[in-house]
């Protein structure tokens, strides 16, 4: 900004001084036409008669010193001059506007013997007022604060009975008020300067809405990228542990099988005879199944199911859902409300959004001492936005950004599978899927499926 605001203010000083030299010089070139007007009107009207008819010139002589007076103030009329006075060559004023300066020595000899010496016109300015005092005041000057000071030889225009051509017959001194045409130039000056600094601001508000539009495109662009190096990483991970999983699930899957089926039977044999391990043995087929289901969800991640898409009603499956998780909530002293508004059919394999749901609701429950779950779902043009909420303890701040991994759970019992697959589910859906903590309290889970 104070590059810019510098710059500025430099090119409009540069300005605002070329046009005053302009202005000056100006005002010069027209004093100097008033004083050759003055010179030949004093020489045709004045020098020319009275020579003529004096035989010489006398300003002594009243008659001639009225003709004088008479000629300089008819010619100098509505040029705004103040002072006006003819010299000798010793300096010495022999016409003045001002009587009581007749026969007295100038006040700038100096200037009155160079002009003599340079035959030439040569001026000045004089201010009673400093620039910046112009430039910031508000009010007008008063008349005469800015005055044009010019010096120039009278010469007459032909042979006098002398022998140089022309000759010098007085130095004329005049000082003529300007400070209108000096405004004039402190009035652009103000302008160019208002002018500067409006351009320097805009320009700096524009500069800053595109630094900081450009530092919010990188900042989202730093964050896309740090997002999508996680996603690889995740990828890569999930990828590694998959084909790890897969390997030990298929080497297990077939003896825990025989387990099984061969504890069942041993089970039924041992109920029908009563034996005294029945319990021994129930516990020990219980464990094998539940092993059994524990690799089913193992080969479920490692080789998730592609989906079969047919149009699916997401809240018949909800409903679905909730009605045969009923008896457990009775149990565990839970209620579950539903609110469906708009079109909620999308494309997708109900068997997998079933188990996803499934997933996501049982995960509430196990999360509460009892409570609510709020189900909703909401259609869109054809976008279907599903809301889970319980009013459980919520996520844990520090692990939520875990919870999706594999294998990682805060149960005492589970395989940290659950999360992960029903991202897999919807992943391959096209779905969004968020984790969360509800303004109200407890989880909340967001499914958005896309459009079509």
């Amino acid at each position: 900004m104070a590059l810019i605001l510098g710059s500025s203010l430099a090119l409009s000083i540069f300005i605002s001084k070329t046009a005053e030299n302009a202005l000056l010089k100006k005002q010069e070139q027209f004093g100097l036409l008033l004083a050759e007007n003055l010179s030949h009107q004093v020489y045709t009207r004045f020098a020319l008669p009275v020579m003529i008819r004096f035989g010489g010139i006398s300003l002594s002589n009243e008659e001639q010193f009225k003709r004088l007076d008479q000629v300089v103030r008819s010619t100098i009329h509505s040029f705004k001059v103040h002072d006006l006075r003819i010299y000798s060559r010793e300096g010495m004023v022999s016409y003045s506007l001002k009587s009581d300066e007749l026969g007295t020595k100038g006040e700038d000899v100096d200037r009155v013997r160079q002009t003599y010496e340079s035959a030439t016109f040569n001026a000045s300015i004089k201010e009673n007022i400093s620039k910046l005092a112009a430039l910031f005041s508000l009010r007008h000057p008063r008349p005469g604060s800015i005055m044009l000071e010019a010096f120039y030889p009278l010469r007459a225009e032909q042979n006098l009975a002398v022998a140089d051509d022309n000759p010098i017959m007085g130095i004329l001194e005049f000082e003529q008020d300007i400070t209108d045409e000096y405004m004039a130039v402190i009035n652009l000056e103000r302008l160019i300067v208002a002018l500067s600094l409006l351009t320097s601001l805009v320009l700096f508000v524009v500069i800053m809405t595109l630094m900081r539009r450009a530092e919010r495109l990188n900042m989202e662009r730093v964050e896309e990228k740090e997002r999508l190096e996680r996603e690889l990483h995740q990828q890569e991970k999930l990828a590694g542990m998959g084909r790890m999983v897969a390997g030990v699930a298929h080497e297990i899957r077939n003896p825990l099988g025989i387990i099984c089926s061969s504890s069942e039977l041993i089970l039924k044999k041992a109920r029908k005879e009563e034996h005294p391990h029945t319990r021994l043995i129930q516990a020990v087929h219980e464990e094998a199944k539940r092993l059994s289901r524990t690799v089913g969800e193992f080969l479920d991640y490692a080789r998730p199911r592609q989906p079969a898409l047919h149009d699916v009603d997401v809240g018949k499956v909800l409903d679905q859902v909730a009605v045969f998780l009923e008896s457990e909530c009775e149990k565990l002293g839970v209620t579950i409300d539903r609110l469906y508004h708009g079109d909620l059919t999308v494309q997708g394999d109900k068997d997998l959004l079933y188990r996803a749901f499934y997933n996501i609701v049982s995960n509430a429950m196990q999360a509460m001492d009892g409570g609510e779950i709020s189900i909703s779902a909401v259609g869109d043009n054809g976008a279907v936005h599903v809301t889970v909420t319980d009013s459980g303890p919520g996520f844990d701040a520090a692990s939520l950004d875990k919870v999706r991994d594999p294998f990682f759970t805060t149960k005492d019992t589970g395989t940290g599978l659950g999360l992960a697959i029903v991202g897999s589910i919807l992943e391959s859906h096209g779905a969004e899927f968020r984790l969360g903590n509800d303004a109200d309290g407890g989880a909340r889970v967001d499914m958005i499926f896309p459009a079509g």
